[in-house]
């Protein structure tokens, strides 16, 4: 159960597809070069390889231990590696330079938070949810809450949460009924909040949760809500640390997947009410937590990359040692890898992986542009990065479940076992269609928010650049990309043409949204097989040249061709679907 960051074909991905060069011409990244790039990855390598993956397993055996008095016991290893973490910098990567960041660009950013994720996607879940935090206080707080809160988890000494479900309000948070009490220069925070990923732990000395509540005049709905900082450990001017805030963890789940890592129950206000500070405006907090939400979603599409990654090398191991009957035409004592349909589910898991994280590195890049574009050139990034995250999110973790089994599959009875991992790795991508928004909400933001709303204009523009792609590239390598993106467009008219019809064009917004995945997917591919046979790629080994040019091509005969039955699904109609009565599925 051994893992090997795929820093070639990441390194591959950052210079060709992402732009590095393009992103080096940003400000904050003017430094950003190739060797600096090839350096970070190698250093994360080592790190996510040797500290952070053989933990996982045992880990996931292990889990997390919640005590009466509230404490989270994570699993051995767990502390110390995240100590490295932070020790190596690691923690400090996307943040400002100004309160002890890097400021790395995410594209650079996204092919470390893979390493880290497939080493141990439960271990990573903390980091994740740092990252985001520390990106909505430097988007949203205040010079003071700055200096004082971010400092600490950009140097891995604390860590972060965010604080949205509640049990009667998870998609509709406009059910929030925790309160805010304007006390002083702060407010007393009462209520409970369930799922809260790394809520509890003992991996840090403070855990900063950013939390939704209701201020007592505040509007109903989702425009009375306020997102506000309470410290797990009540925090001094000086950056001190004083006395244990008025928030418990009640319990953690127990959980399908991911389960060294502690998922909790807060409560809190049990004693009158947690020390809370107010985050920008009252009544702005969806706004604010928004930000923080867009980066998790594409941090979680990135973690069903890495995750498939983690099983595919994983099944490939396997199958490579694994002896069992005799392959069509060869001879006895070969190992299954040897056997067709062996060979077709690792060779289709591989091209699927490389189309995924192709379009991770592309999509860092878009993020990067759009909070760092010229003032003429932002809102256009803003649209494009804005279109791929649902896509991105949506694609990629759907895709993971089923690449995740499919390495179960490899493994035949044995991956149906604990003892191999495989079954591990099934169990943990289960979560990713679903938190940070689960598929449907991502294709209804895809389909009402990003297409229909200006009818289409947006992904027009997405096909309109994807055309162009494909005109400068063979006939022999565009064609495949040439017949989908005209059958893109006919299902686009089809759906502009359902916009009076809400639940009509819902109910094929999961197909538009895989169409587009696969489409996206293919169009770096197209790309990246091209690049793969011109010259100025020599840089690269033959080898990697040469399985680059053929996965590409495995992609276009494996992959791609799903557009086509998802178009037909979407531009044959939901009428059927329907007319089916609720009464009617229930036996």
């Amino acid at each position: 159960m051994n893992y090997t960051p795929p820093i070639e074909d990441m390194k591959f991905g950052l210079r060709y597809l992402a732009g590095l060069d393009q992103l080096s011409s940003l400000a904050p990244f003017a430094e950003i070069n190739t060797e600096l790039a090839d350096a970070v990855l190698e250093e994360a390598g080592k790190l996510a390889a040797d500290v952070i993956a053989p933990l996982n397993h045992d880990a996931d055996y292990q889990g997390c231990v919640h005590s009466d008095d509230g404490h989270v016991a994570t699993p051995k290893g767990f502390a110390d590696a995240y100590r490295a973490m932070a020790e190596g910098g690691w923690t400090a990567m996307e943040a400002e330079e100004a309160y002890g960041g890097q400021h790395m660009p995410m594209a650079i950013s996204a092919a470390v938070n893979e390493m880290w994720q497939s080493a141990s996607l439960s271990f990573a879940l903390c980091h994740l949810l740092t990252q985001g935090q520390i990106y909505a206080l430097q988007k949203s707080a205040n010079d003071a809450q700055k200096a004082l809160f971010l400092p600490p988890m950009i140097e891995g000494r604390w860590t972060g949460t965010m604080n949205l479900t509640e049990p009667q309000a998870g998609t509709d948070l406009a059910a929030i009924k925790s309160r805010a009490i304007p006390n002083g220069d702060h407010y007393l925070i009462t209520g409970q909040k369930i799922y809260i990923t790394y809520g509890e732990h003992d991996m840090a000395e403070n855990i900063i949760h950013l939390v939704l509540a209701r201020t007592p005049d505040a509007p109903e709905g989702v425009k009375g809500i306020s997102v506000f900082i309470v410290p797990k450990f009540l925090v001094y001017p000086d950056g001190s640390l004083g006395a244990r805030n008025d928030v418990k963890c009640l319990s953690i789940e127990k959980k399908l997947g991911i389960k060294a890592s502690p998922t909790a129950v807060l409560q809190y206000g049990e004693k009158g009410g947690a020390i809370g500070y107010l985050v920008g405006e009252e009544n702005k907090g969806l706004e604010i937590m928004f930000g923080m939400m867009n980066h998790a979603r594409f941090a979680v599409g990135l973690q069903g990359l890495a995750i498939a990654e983690r099983a595919y090398q994983q099944a490939v191991d396997y199958a490579m040692s694994r002896i069992q009957g005799t392959p069509l035409g060869r001879s006895d004592g070969r190992p299954i890898i040897d056997h067709p349909d062996v060979l077709r589910l690792l060779s289709v898991m591989r091209a699927e992986i490389e189309a995924m994280r192709a379009l991770i590195l592309v999509g860092g890049a878009a993020m990067d542009k759009s909070h760092h574009a010229r003032e003429d050139k932002k809102s256009s990034e803003d649209q494009r990065a804005s279109l791929l995250i649902p896509i991105i999110k949506g694609w990629l973790t759907e895709r993971s479940v089923a690449l995740t089994s499919d390495a179960v599959q490899v493994h035949g009875g044995m991956g149906f076992i604990e003892e191999t991992g495989a079954a591990q790795h099934f169990r943990d991508s289960r979560i990713l269609p679903i938190y940070e928004g689960t598929t449907a909400i991502q294709a209804n933001d895809l389909l009402f928010r990003k297409t229909l709303r200006d009818n289409g204009a947006g992904v027009k523009r997405l096909l309109d650049e994807i055309e162009a792609d494909m005109a400068v590239l063979p006939d022999s390598q565009s064609a495949p990309m040439q017949s989908s993106l005209s059958l893109a467009r006919k299902t686009l008219d089809v759906l502009c043409g359902r916009a009076n019809s809400p639940r009509d064009a819902a109910v094929s917004g999961v197909d538009w949204l895989m169409l587009l995945g696969y489409l996206c997917g293919g169009w770096q591919m197209a790309k990246s097989g091209h690049i793969a046979s011109d010259a100025a790629a020599q840089a690269f080994s033959p080898d990697f040249l040469a399985a680059k040019q053929t996965t590409c091509q495995i992609y276009m005969t494996s992959c791609l061709p799903q557009i086509e039955a998802l178009a037909a699904k979407i531009t044959g109609s939901g009428s059927d679907i329907l007319a089916m009565r609720p009464e009617w599925l229930a036996r």
